[in-house]
């Protein structure tokens, strides 16, 4: 059936030239539509009106007003029909594609590492290598430390989430000091989601996490134990899971330092917290997060293994990518980096509640992306020293924007 008011899906769009030659270049960050689209200026207008209630004769009309010639209409169905078989628009045929996508997603028994070959390198040797030169980083430990096992454990640790070509001296640090520790034996992984999860405020999945260095186990056990007493649905928002890279980059960090045996995983997406940063109300008080941190605390203190708390995680998002109105220059850098200080000295007392004051007193102007795990682990962890490894700014001057990280040890 002939789509009559195309729409398009959330995507991302990037200038770029070719030839000489000014194009659009759409990417699905979800990863539905596996190949990229580029569209000339002209097709990447008409594709910006797909609204869903724009009919064909509105987009053609659109279209004369804009360039004052008249768009043919097999030239429109050819811009459709194109679009929607790269599973562009948000259509019958992208459905159907969703359902397929979860239905294997579900069936297999390990989440497929979403981004190797693209975030990072897939054949094992060269990522290796890969991993091997963010210890050479401005701002890296140097060489990367000899693993030991007879340095007491952390009990928590905070690493990037951001792409590892942006942050690798960061990820350098994070799990280098893992390297100079007693192995965990569980880690309990605490990812943002970044896509939602249906309501819920936090998501586990039973299933084990591919990377191409290995597969890191989860372990079901632990999951179904939580999840029998949590108050809420654990599991509800699983298939969220699939293309979050929070926690694949994290394991895949893991499978780096730790090897693939001797421990086991338990991962966890973490909603937004940001009603009740709007509220003013400590996420502790809210029902479901009191269930989860009682659910979690009760697990672990049935468990006589050494664990990890690990939080992927970034910090400040600002600038016009972001939605601000403002371009992130270098006095809107500085300005970060005081108020991240603020935040880091809240995590390094172990304080949660001054963690979440810093950041609910101007309800979040900073877009801190990984406030609900970093919340969440200070509270599992109240109390606990944290050390600071590095803190980085990633400048975007083509999109005017920033985004800061940290990695941080919790002893």
């Amino acid at each position: 059936m002939a789509i009559t008011q195309p729409k398009i899906r959330a995507l991302e769009a990037h200038p770029i030239k070719q030839e000489g030659q000014d194009y659009i270049l759409l990417r699905d960050p979800e990863g539905i539509a596996v190949e990229p689209a580029l569209l000339t200026p002209a097709a990447y207008f008409l594709a910006m009106h797909f609204d869903g209630s724009a009919s064909l004769l509105d987009l053609q009309a659109a279209f004369t007003r804009q360039f004052g010639e008249i768009l043919p209409s097999e030239q429109l169905a050819g811009l459709i029909d194109g679009l929607d078989r790269g599973y562009f628009l948000d259509s019958p045929r992208f459905a159907e594609r969703i359902r397929e996508i979860n239905d294997e997603y579900m069936d297999a028994a390990a989440r497929p590492p979403f981004l190797a070959g693209l975030a990072y390198d897939k054949d094992p040797g060269r990522l290796r290598a890969e991993v091997a030169s963010y210890f050479a980083r401005s701002g890296a430990p140097g060489a990367i430390p000899a693993p030991r096992n007879d340095g007491p454990g952390l009990r928590g640790l905070i690493s990037p989430h951001i792409d590892p070509n942006r942050g690798g001296a960061a990820y350098a640090h994070a799990y280098g000091e893992l390297l100079t520790r007693e192995r965990p034996e569980l880690v309990v992984i605490l990812g943002t989601s970044h896509y939602g999860l249906g309501g819920e405020l936090f998501a586990a999945t039973t299933k084990d996490y591919a990377t191409p260095l290995g597969t890191v186990a989860t372990d079901r056990d632990f999951v179904a134990q939580l999840a029998a007493m949590y108050e809420g649905d654990l599991v509800a928002g699983e298939l969220a899971h699939r293309n979050e890279h929070s926690i694949e980059f994290q394991a895949l960090f893991l499978a780096w330092a730790l090897g693939t045996a001797g421990y086991q995983i338990v991962p966890i997406l973490v909603g937004s917290f940001h009603q009740m940063v709007a509220r003013g109300e400590a996420p502790a008080r809210e029902p479901r997060v009191r269930s989860f941190l009682d659910a979690m605390r009760n697990a672990l203190a049935a468990d006589s293994r050494s664990t990890l708390i690990l939080a992927g995680v970034d910090f400040a998002h600002v600038g016009r990518k972001f939605g601000d109105s403002f371009a992130a220059d270098q006095e809107v850098a500085e300005w970060i980096a005081r108020e991240d200080r603020m935040l880091i000295e809240n995590i390094e007392r172990g304080d949660p509640d001054g963690f979440f004051a810093t950041i609910s007193k101007d309800r979040d102007a900073r877009k801190i992306c990984g406030l609900s795990p970093m919340y969440t682990q200070l509270e599992l962890l109240r109390g606990r020293p944290g050390r600071l490894l590095m803190h980085d700014i990633a400048m975007e001057p083509q999109t005017e924007s920033l985004v800061s990280f940290a990695s941080l040890a919790i002893d």
